[in-house]
């Protein structure tokens, strides 16, 4: 093998910021390093992916340190926005630009700035089938240079679940693209089931999201029924899984959602939304059947219906179940990942 010079964004190790793109940085890292490679690993400071000049100095500074034909595997929550910076050094850098959300997928006026360092690139990872195609459709990239690398998941044990399926867990940053609105507006329609709701993720991105949500829940009788635990991670995530019966996701927008396939690690069926690759993350038990269900996203009565369904039919708690555990021994580990981004290191370098 040989070198790699990885670009991620300061604080991915962060417990107080979780989230699937630090935790899929964290990982390819540590694995490519087990299968070989050298890894450098350079942190930029700033707030990304809107730096101010300090940060692009930062990133300007760490990346004219490199060496001429260095292999470089950059997060694209960094790359995507600084053209200036990265295009210029395309020619004497191999650059590989590993993109969890494609920028320009949130922020139209951005697809520019995003298509010139995508083209400038050798390579382009991304983590889902989904964002690939998402890519390919708008920016003038060769399908060839334009790779998947699923993330993987660690083998977990079986969550028990309880008889009436009423212990939902939401795991998402409390931000409004994770669509907690929704959630709680659906499962205020609901109150006449027996539920309560955990909602795992971080508290601090956006205050007064966090402090609507709160009046939401109160107004709508169910501020005893939800609980807002705030970011987990390690053993305390996992407990938080051990005592779920279901997963909810209500984004409005994910490219695979990591925290789908760490559910079914555990058999735990998902209501989520179809949004991205959370249909590729969700994927199918043996008989081409779906480990839970899926709705529209924004849609609180279809959330509601669906979450309806779960709360009260025993025999489709059952099967979802089920098609769950069998989904859970098709999962990809994190040594998959790796060796896959390390195929597409060793084509450039």
């Amino acid at each position: 093998m040989t070198a790699v010079h990885v670009v991620v964004p300061d604080g991915i190790d962060d417990p107080g910021r979780p989230s699937g793109g630090n935790a899929y940085d964290r990982r390819v890292c540590r694995g490519l390093a087990a299968i070989g490679w050298s890894v450098h690993e350079h942190s930029v400071q700033g707030s990304w992916p809107w730096p101010d000049a300090a940060a692009r100095a930062d990133l300007t500074g760490v990346i004219a340190h490199m060496p001429d034909g260095a292999v470089v595997l950059i997060d694209g929550l960094i790359a995507s926005s600084v053209p200036q910076v990265l295009v210029p050094e395309a020619g004497r850098l191999s650059l590989v630009v590993l993109v969890h959300m494609p920028l320009g997928e949130a922020v139209p006026d951005a697809r520019t700035e995003e298509r010139a360092v995508l083209s400038a690139a050798v390579a382009v990872v991304t983590t889902s089938t989904w964002t690939r195609r998402w890519l390919l459709d708008r920016y003038t990239l060769s399908p060839a240079r334009v790779h998947v690398a699923e993330p993987g998941v660690d083998a977990a044990e079986i969550a028990r679940g309880t008889a009436t399926g009423g212990e939902l867990l939401c795991v998402a940053a409390v931000t409004p693209g994770k669509g907690h609105d929704v959630l709680l507006a659906a499962l205020a329609a609901i109150m006449d089931q027996s539920w309560r709701c955990v909602c795992v993720g971080t508290l601090t991105l956006d205050p007064g999201f966090v402090e609507r949500l709160g009046r939401q829940a109160r107004d709508g009788g169910i501020a005893d029924r939800v609980r807002f635990a705030g970011p987990r991670t390690g053993a305390d995530l996992d407990v938080a899984y051990a005592a779920a019966d279901a997963l909810v996701l209500a984004t409005r927008a994910e490219t695979y959602g990591m925290v789908v396939t760490e559910a079914l690690a555990r058999g735990l069926p998902v209501v989520a939304t179809t949004v991205g690759g959370v249909p590729e993350a969700l994927g199918r038990g043996a008989d081409g059947s779906r480990p839970g269900l899926l709705v529209p996203p924004g849609d609180r009565e279809a959330l509601a219906a669906a979450l309806r369904c779960w709360l009260s039919d025993t025999v489709l708690r059952q099967r979802f179940r089920k098609v769950a555990r069998e989904r859970r021994v098709t999962l990809p580990g994190w040594s998959a990942t790796a060796v896959q981004i390390s195929r597409i290191l060793a084509e450039v370098s």
